[in-house]
């Protein structure tokens, strides 16, 4: 989308306001209701309605009626939210020309009131050229869902965050000035692009110089990830800087290596097909820094020491601060306690089952128990109902029945005991069924004749026992 910074001046507070509701909504939404913005926006005199009408006609809003009235900030909206917002800080107050166009990002001129010179990147993830950057890039982390806008200021954190760092460790880098939303603003290198050079007075120092940066940044813990001669810019005097930075990871990914070599690669290769070069004799002392090389020439990743610094810690090589990695620590030690808790729960678990399979255990040898109990109470019964006649029962005086008596309280006393042993046979059922119960299915009635359900089976072998 064209940047057309004329519009920007004669746009009101109301409609940067208006600007402001959608950008707010769209944190949780991705079509705006236009009921929602007009209560964030919460103009005094109303006409929020009118004032979208003209963000629609200038292509600063996207109004979609599929689902309900809605709408959504488009990238030129963005535009004008972050350059008005650094506008008002005084990074700059002019845009000029625009300088490239790359997969993922716009360069433009701006200038400062004094006269100075600066780039300001633009980030456009999203485009069709480039879309994959769920699989690409870890700027999500753990989140599932996302729109472009979000992701694209995700970027412009990441890179701006790299570049100051690099920066203050004597890299040769832009200067980053500011960042707002998914604009950075940053020094403007003098130069060119490498893929334009066609000739070269010292292609051997110059060649020597790029492969000398890449072992400095694996030294310091990062891996650009795409150092090619596409993001390595020279001037006349053929000094080097490099450029694009989101990408970058740790030495501690799974995939470093293999970034590394595809680094080396791009630049080994890039050399031999546009000067004609030979690394066998230029490659033995790489930046003033002794490096293993292999049969190629080339430098290995393992033989490098990463000890010289430690950036992609103090960025977490996916974060943007300092805090994020206080964070990150915070959750590491939050882990560890994680996993000893865990832990001491997998003990208690297996305490549990083992306390389970006990009385279960237990429960089984209760019903067995209980069973024998019966038949010896029975067995006890029938030999003293055998044993003694009607003649034997001998009365009291009153002529009331000692015996009968005795007996009352004994059936009474089987009765409950009876009772104990009925609910001491449930419980060690359900305990060996493993505390579930069975419920008679509801359309147990639908069975014509045909296979019952289970839970009918279960309940006529429980009315069995």
């Amino acid at each position: 989308m064209k940047l057309d910074v004329d519009v920007l001046r004669y746009l009101t507070k109301e409609d940067f306001r208006v600007l402001t509701a959608v950008e707010m909504g769209m944190r949780n939404h991705e079509i705006v209701p236009a009921e929602l913005v007009e209560r964030i926006a919460a103009l005094k005199h109303g006409g929020t309605y009118k004032v979208m009408k003209n963000l629609l006609k200038h292509k600063l809003l996207h109004h979609d009626a599929s689902k309900y009235d809605g709408f959504r900030l488009t990238y030129l909206g963005y535009d004008f939210l972050a350059i008005k917002t650094l506008v008002n800080r005084g990074v700059f107050s002019a845009v000029g020309r625009q300088l490239g166009v790359g997969k993922e990002s716009d360069i433009f001129e701006v200038a400062t009131e004094d006269g100075t010179v600066m780039a300001m990147k633009l980030h456009r993830l999203g485009r069709t050229s480039f879309r994959a950057v769920k699989s690409k890039r870890d700027y999500l982390k753990h989140r599932s869902s996302f729109n472009w806008l979000y992701l694209s200021r995700l970027a412009a954190l990441r890179e701006f965050s790299f570049m100051k760092a690099l920066q203050e460790h004597g890299f040769p880098v832009p200067n980053a000035v500011d960042c707002n939303r998914h604009c950075v603003i940053m020094s403007l290198v003098p130069g060119y692009p490498l893929v334009q050079v066609k000739q070269l007075e010292n292609p051997e120092i110059v060649f020597n110089t790029i492969i000398g940066l890449v072992v400095r940044l694996t030294e310091h813990g990062l891996i650009h990830c795409d150092f090619n001669e596409f993001n390595i810019m020279i001037d006349d005097d053929e000094k080097i800087t490099m450029i694009d930075f989101p990408q970058m990871v740790s030495v501690s990914h799974r995939n470093a290596q293999m970034y590394f070599d595809r680094d080396v690669e791009c630049v080994f290769k890039f050399f031999s097909k546009r000067f004609n070069m030979s690394f066998h004799e230029c490659t033995a002392d790489i930046d003033g820094t002794a490096v293993d090389t292999d049969d190629s020439g080339r430098p290995s990743f393992t033989s490098i020491a990463k000890d010289t610094g430690f950036l992609d810690k103090e960025l977490s090589a996916s974060g943007f601060t300092r805090k994020d990695q206080e964070e990150i620590a915070k959750f590491i030690e939050g882990g560890i306690k994680k996993d000893a808790s865990s832990d001491d729960e997998d003990t208690e678990d297996d305490e549990h089952i083992s306390m389970l399979n006990e009385a279960n255990t237990m429960g089984v040898d209760s019903l067995h128990v209980a069973d024998q109990h019966d038949e010896q109470v029975e067995s006890e019964g029938n030999v003293r109902t055998c044993e003694a006649g009607p003649s034997s029962e001998p009365e009291n005086e009153d002529g009331s029945n000692e015996e009968g008596d005795n007996e009352t309280v004994t059936n009474d006393n089987d009765a409950e005991l009876e009772k104990r042993l009925n609910k001491v046979r449930r419980r060690a059922v359900t305990a060996a069924r493993g505390g579930r119960k069975t419920f008679a299915s509801r359309n147990t009635y639908k069975d014509k004749g045909g296979k019952s359900s289970n839970s009918s089976k279960i309940q006529r072998q429980l009315s069995s026992w």
